[in-house]
């Protein structure tokens, strides 16, 4: 899980053992000895036990009920997050690296908990955001991206409800419906071919990472996204 490994990495750099293919933060991992264990959606499970992990980090969203039962079964003791908003996720780290864990609590995490800790303003500007193309798939409520764009007055929308719905391009592009269209490079790699499927919205290239990732990212979010 992308978050909780660059939570992990910046708390107790020698913990980690093993991470997915989808963790790219810190880009060291591999010369820091880390394993690759696949993906969130097919880890190699033999993999991760022959690493030998006190605790197994996952993710509600993120990885399969499956495959946490399958290490629960063998023994391997799994933590699971499960976050929708900004400060759910906060304090699921907290629990995770002091409760589980037994660290002291980071400064990286105090900061986040300072930047993040004002309500959510009146929003300024209504947004699509895409995760995917052929076929569309864009954010929905609840969801933590929704709550992080809602933080910094930007208000989440969709022509259709659920938390990840599946969409038609036209309905996106519509000025009825929103002011901006913010395309992410994850997990879809949106780029600036994508942008001309757009002709009505206008539309911005952000960071995925910095919409979706709860851990020392939401450091970086909080300034970056709200320009």
């Amino acid at each position: 899980m992308p978050s909780l490994t660059e939570a992990i990495a910046a708390t107790a750099p020698g913990a980690l053992v093993g991470a997915t293919a989808w963790c790219t933060h810190p880009a060291d991992l591999e010369a820091r000895g880390v394993t690759r264990v696949r993906g969130t959606k097919n880890p190699d499970l033999r993999a991760i036990a022959d690493l030998r992990p006190d605790l197994v980090v996952a993710n509600k969203e993120e990885n399969r009920e499956l495959d946490v039962q399958r290490l629960r079964a063998d023994g391997i003791p799994v933590w699971v997050t499960d976050v929708e908003t900004v400060p759910g996720a906060l304090a699921s780290i907290r629990r995770l690296l002091v409760e589980a864990c037994g660290w002291p609590a980071p400064h990286w995490l105090a900061e986040a908990d300072r930047l993040w800790s004002a309500p959510p303003p009146p929003p300024h500007t209504r947004v699509v955001v895409p995760i995917w193309r052929d076929p569309w798939m864009v954010v929905g409520a609840p969801t933590f991206t929704a709550d992080l764009l809602a933080r910094l007055g930007y208000a989440v929308c969709s022509p259709t409800a659920g938390r990840y719905p599946q969409v038609d391009l036209a309905a996106l592009d519509d000025p009825a419906l929103c002011d901006l269209v913010l395309l992410p490079d994850e997990p879809y790699e949106f780029g600036a071919d994508d942008k001309r499927a757009f002709t009505r919205v206008p539309t911005r290239l952000v960071s995925g990472r910095l919409l979706t990732w709860y851990g020392p990212a939401l450091l970086e979010s909080s300034g970056t996204i709200a320009r």
